[in-house]
């Protein structure tokens, strides 16, 4: 493979991604889905791909046809697959990169029920996925016991965690899961809109919601995913002038730097394992753990050190995130444009239980624990935490502006407070991370009963001290 053809297959993605644009633009379905252009442009070069319009050409022409793989070709499926696990430590390293810290006393009062609720459904997957897998998966499908953790690696953490998790999967002799992985976090993203919509509804007419009384859909402009022209803003701040360093070129040097010092500390951490633990007992758990927990914490440290010693106020954080919403969105349409169905196919069975299960327990999770552990406004601010759980934070955050419009109840205020906290470790953190190397080493059993205690934590500290408005008699 020669530096043309990686370059021919990186403006493929800008093709699918204006595809998926346009599609998104002229069908309706698609924008009461609000599905990323970045989805849709993905499914669009899967069918175009090897597996589905490849395989229909060569009914008609030769193996050796240039349609023989579809209108991608091998190369580029080539190039494609090595992006999701590069752009998710772009999207971990920029997650508190230009973001203001704010106080813990307002952190504890309006995101703890908010953290206690996410606690409790986080882990519950664990819960409910390990079941699965200990009492149906491994005993009449002989699929690992890892298998239990998918549903929490796909739906808390989505298309991006499920790809950065793909050497893990590898490493540990499971890399079907992988494949797995993407098509849960497919079927969570979907569903969590689905569902969110039919919540909100139902939530409307049954009075559970304080803010709206009706529900009345967002503008046709909205639904087709562009901006209005009076709420146009700038994208972000020209912190630096071109001529010294380019604005762009700058923040992005910050997110490559906040990945290289997680690098440095994820060697050092195999290392240090390596004459400790590994010398001890000749067993290794660091080298299964990917890069993009440990690339947050690179992030934090270099946010820690601009927040000291930056005098000129130079990390613009709407900068950062277009940084990092550009990686979200080639994460995306590369993962889904080279996920097998073939994989997905023979698991087929397997995939539809974890699917239905995981769906169920954040139905569950959300209408039985989310009035008991937020005190007030438990439908605007528990929405956001369920559309997070079935996917993506964009669907919580979606959720919350359609309950919400106008910004009058707590919601956004606590979710964001709540994922100061959250993201280090469930979602794609280090829980996420360490939980399948966690279950090969120390066996599915330990880990469900870890995962009990962590629910049990969650809905007890939930309902018995932030439920009952301890914490604000507290402060």
């Amino acid at each position: 493979m020669n530096p043309e053809q990686i370059g021919f297959a990186l403006l493929y993605i800008g093709v699918f991604l204006l595809i998926g644009k346009i599609i998104r633009l002229k069908v309706k379905v698609l924008q009461n889905l609000f599905l990323p252009s970045s989805i849709i442009g993905g499914f669009v070069a899967l069918l175009l791909g090897p597996q589905v319009l490849g395989k229909i050409m060569l009914n008609f022409v030769s193996e050796d046809h240039f349609l023989a793989s579809g209108i991608m070709t091998n190369t580029i499926i080539e190039v494609w697959s090595a992006l999701p696990g590069l752009m998710i430590n772009v999207v971990f390293a920029s997650l508190f990169l230009g973001a203001t810290m704010p106080k813990l006393r307002d952190i504890w009062t309006f995101g703890g029920p908010q953290l206690a609720f996410g606690w409790a459904i986080g882990w519950g997957q664990y819960v409910i996925g390990l079941l699965v897998a200990i009492f149906i998966l491994t005993p009449f499908f002989d699929i690992p016991a890892m298998a239990g953790a998918l549903i929490e690696v796909a739906f808390e953490g989505g298309h991006g965690t499920a790809a950065g998790m793909a050497s893990t999967f590898e490493e540990l002799g499971f890399e079907e899961a992988f494949d797995l992985a993407i098509g849960l976090a497919t079927v969570g993203v979907l569903s969590g809109v689905v569902f969110g919509i039919i919540l909100i509804n139902w939530a409307v007419r049954r009075g559970k919601t304080k803010v709206i009384k009706d529900v009345n859909g967002f503008s046709d402009l909205r639904k087709q995913g562009i901006m209005e022209y009076q709420n146009r803003e700038p994208a972000g701040k020209m912190t630096t002038r071109p001529e010294s360093i380019e604005p762009l070129s700058f923040h992005l040097a910050i997110v490559m730097i906040a990945i290289l010092i997680g690098w440095l500390i994820l060697q050092g951490l195999i290392g240090l394992e390596s004459i400790t633990i590994t010398n001890w007992t000749g067993s290794s758990f660091m080298k299964y753990i990917p890069l993009f927990p440990i690339a947050m914490f690179g992030g934090i440290i270099l946010q820690v050190f601009f927040s000291k010693k930056d005098k000129y106020n130079l990390v613009d954080r709407r900068m950062i995130n277009r940084i990092q919403g550009l990686a979200l969105d080639v994460l995306i349409i590369t993962a889904i444009a080279t996920v097998s169905l073939d994989v997905i196919g023979e698991y087929l069975v397997p995939f539809l239980i974890l699917a239905v299960a995981g769906i169920s327990w954040n139905l569950f999770g959300f209408l039985m624990l989310a009035p008991k552990i937020i005190p007030d406004y438990w439908f605007e601010r528990g929405i956001g935490d369920f559309g997070q759980s079935m996917g993506v934070t964009a669907t919580g955050l979606l959720l919350m502006r359609i309950v919400d419009p106008d910004n009058e109840s707590p919601a956004f205020e606590a979710f964001g407070y709540k994922q100061l906290v959250y993201e280090p470790f469930l979602g794609g953190g280090l829980v996420t991370a360490l939980s399948v190397p966690f279950i090969v080493q120390f066996g599915a059993v330990t880990g469900l009963i870890f995962a009990v205690v962590m629910v049990i934590l969650g809905i007890v500290t939930g309902i018995y001290y932030f439920g009952k408005g301890k914490h604000i008699k507290n402060n």
